[in-house]
C-alpha cells in the first residue's frame, strides 16, 4: 500500500469535483443528472470529515463544509430533498451536519438537521416498528436503510433530545435480528416484505432469498457507529447491539476469501459469475478496524482481518491506466422490487447482473474510511 498514491488520489477526488457534479457519482453521472441531496454523496463527505477528525487537516473539513453549505439555505431547506418521499436513504446525509454544526456553528445546518429528524419522527413503519425503506418500498425493511437512519437518529437523540427515543432504536436493531438473521451462518438477508406481497418475498417468512455483501456491510456499520454514538455505553441494550455486531464480523470471517476480500453474494464463493467486490469488503475492512480501535471487539484478529481485506482491495482493484488512478470492482447499484423492476428479483443471478463501476462513492467512500482506519491502528 502507497499511502502517498491514495492522498493524491482523495486529493484529485476533491480537486476535479464540484457541489454539483462530483466526480465520484457515477450513478448520477450515468443517469445525465447533477448532484443533488442523497446518501451516495453522504458517504464520500462522512468520509472525508473522518479524514480531517483524524488528520486535523483542514482541506476536508472546508470541501464538506463547502459541500454542504451549497445546497443547504439559510432556512434549513435541502435543495433536492423531498422529505413526502419518505425515503430513509435520505437520512444518511444528515449525519455529516452534527460534525459541521459543532465546528462551524453555523444555525443553517441546526435548522437542517431538525427538518431530516422531522422526517424520522414521522417515518412510516412496519408493524413490527421498523422504518420503511421508502415511500415506494412499503412495509418493507433493508439492511441499507438501518444504515441510512439509525445512527442518525441515536446522535440526535443524544445530542439534542436527551435520549429519550434510545429504546425504539435499539428495538429497530433487534427486530432485524430477530427476523432477518440466517441462523445457519449468521448472515442477514438483504430485505424483509413485513406483508408477504412482493414478488421477491418467501410467502412464510416475508424474506428474500440471499446474502448481499454491501448491505451486509451498510448494516454492520449500522451497528458500529449507532454503539459509538450512543449515551449509555454498557448498558444491557448497548451490550445486546454490541454482541449483534460482533457476531456478525465472526460470521464475515468465515467467508473471507484468501486475498483479504469477499464475494458480492458472500456465502456462494465458487458459483457461476460471483466476483470480489470492492465496495462490502471496503465497508468490513472498516468495520473490524475501527470496531476494533474503538474498544467495541476486543480481539486482534479482527483487525487483521480488516487490514488484510483493505491491501487485498488495493491490490486488486486499485490501479493506473494513463497516469490516472482509479479504484475497480464497485457494484454500482442493488435492490429489491418494485413491480416495475422484476428483474430485481433477489436471485443471485439479479445480483451478477448489476453493472461494475469505478470511482464510485458507494466504493470509494468506504474505502477511504477505511483507509483512515490504516493510519491510526
Amino acid at each position: 500500500m502507497d499511502t502517498k498514491v491514495i492522498d493524491t488520489y482523495i486529493d484529485e477526488l476533491m480537486t476535479k469535483s464540484t457541489a454539483e457534479i462530483p466526480v465520484w457519482n457515477i450513478e448520477k453521472a450515468k443517469a445525465g443528472k447533477k448532484s443533488g441531496w442523497d446518501y451516495i454523496d453522504g458517504c464520500m463527505i462522512l468520509a472525508l470529515l473522518e479524514m480531517y477528525d483524524t488528520s486535523g487537516d483542514k482541506k476536508f473539513l472546508d470541501f464538506a463544509d463547502y459541500y454542504e453549505d451549497f445546497r443547504i439555505s439559510d432556512d434549513g431547506s435541502i435543495d433536492g430533498y423531498k422529505k413526502d418521499e419518505w425515503n430513509i436513504d435520505n437520512i444518511n446525509g444528515g449525519k455529516n451536519l452534527f460534525v459541521l454544526y459543532s465546528i462551524t456553528k453555523k444555525e443553517k445546518y441546526r435548522k437542517a438537521l431538525e427538518n431530516l429528524y422531522d422526517q424520522v419522527k414521522n417515518q412510516p413503519r412496519t408493524k413490527e416498528g421498523n422504518f420503511w425503506h421508502k415511500k415506494i418500498y412499503p412495509n418493507q425493511v433493508w439492511l441499507d436503510g438501518l444504515y441510512m437512519g439509525l445512527p442518525f437518529y441515536m446522535e440526535y437523540e443524544t445530542t439534542f433530545n436527551d435520549s429519550k427515543n434510545r429504546e425504539d432504536i435499539y428495538n429497530q436493531f433487534f427486530n432485524v435480528e430477530r427476523i432477518m438473521k440466517d441462523p445457519k451462518t449468521g448472515l442477514y438477508f438483504h430485505g424483509y416484505d413485513s406483508e408477504r406481497k412482493m414478488f421477491w418475498a418467501d410467502k412464510e417468512t416475508g424474506l428474500s432469498r440471499n446474502f448481499w455483501l454491501r448491505s451486509l456491510g451498510w448494516f454492520s456499520m449500522a451497528m458500529l457507529d449507532t454503539l459509538n454514538k450512543a449515551s449509555d455505553r454498557g448498558s444491557e441494550n448497548w451490550n445486546h447491539l454490541k454482541s449483534m455486531f460482533r457476531d456478525l464480523q465472526t460470521a464475515m470471517l468465515a467467508f473471507q476469501d484468501e486475498s483479504g476480500m469477499w464475494y458480492q453474494v458472500p456465502n456462494r464463493q465458487n458459483e457461476g459469475a460471483n466476483y470480489l467486490e470492492t465496495s462490502g469488503s471496503a465497508i468490513f475492512a472498516y468495520s473490524m478496524m475501527k470496531g476494533f480501535r474503538t474498544k467495541i471487539l476486543d480481539d486482534t484478529k479482527f483487525r487483521d482481518a480488516g487490514l488484510k481485506a483493505f491491501n487485498g482491495i488495493c491490490d486488486r482493484y486499485l490501479t493506473t491506466e494513463d497516469g490516472k488512478l482509479g479504484l475497480g470492482g464497485i457494484c454500482l447499484v442493488a435492490g429489491l422490487g418494485p413491480e416495475t423492476s422484476p428483474r430485481r428479483d433477489g436471485s443471485f443471478e439479479y445480483y451478477m447482473s448489476e453493472p461494475i463501476v469505478k470511482d464510485d462513492a458507494k466504493g470509494v467512500g468506504p474505502f477511504i474510511l477505511a483507509y483512515n482506519e490504516t493510519r491510526i491502528v
